[in-house]
């Protein structure tokens, strides 16, 4: 697993071994990526459920301010921090080794972009999704990684769907807040 492009291109990043973690396809990062790419510079990121950390670690390779990396396993936040230094980003980026729904509730940050890739088929997802608003901006996006044909709600909360995206068993699900014509 790598970067993809911006400052830290071509660096490798660690995952965890096994299967309690299923970091992001290349493909599907890049696609991601291509989705937001003119929402990122200048931007802060929260990457919730951030397994390795390579989400927001490539946002901030392509020009985010900032990057927040929240997850329960412990193994998981030594892997993310391990990776933000091994690129050089410790001063644009803060680990946190916490509950999601924990975090959300207690954070006082707003944020422009979050990711949100937690394990599969376990309904944390809409879950989180159904937290997010006390730390979103006006015009923040959110990104959602999921097998494809679970089931994704036109609007939680004050989330609008914008588009779905498959990747083989895979799909994105693009949420924006507010008017989601543009």
């Amino acid at each position: 697993m790598r970067v993809i492009t911006g400052l830290a291109r071509g660096r490798k990043l660690r995952t965890l071994d096994g299967n309690d973690v299923r970091p992001t396809t290349d493909m599907v990062k890049e696609s991601m990526f291509s989705i937001i790419q003119f929402d990122i510079e200048g931007r802060s990121v929260l990457d919730l459920f951030s397994g390795c950390g390579q989400l927001g670690i490539e946002a901030v390779s392509r020009g985010a301010r900032e990057a927040v990396f929240v997850d329960k396993s412990k193994q998981s936040a030594a892997v993310t921090l391990e990776n933000i230094k091994s690129v050089g980003f410790e001063d644009k980026c803060k680990v946190y080794n916490k509950d999601y729904a924990a975090f959300l509730s207690g954070c006082g940050q707003k944020f422009d972009i979050v990711f949100l890739d937690p394990p599969y088929s376990t309904g944390i997802l809409g879950q989180a999704l159904s937290k997010l608003d006390n730390v979103l901006k006006d015009t923040s996006v959110v990104i959602c990684e999921h097998p494809f044909g679970e089931e994704m709600p036109d609007c939680v909360g004050n989330l609008n769907l914008y588009r779905n995206y498959k990747y083989g068993k895979l799909a994105v699900t693009v949420y924006k807040r507010g008017d989601v014509d543009g």
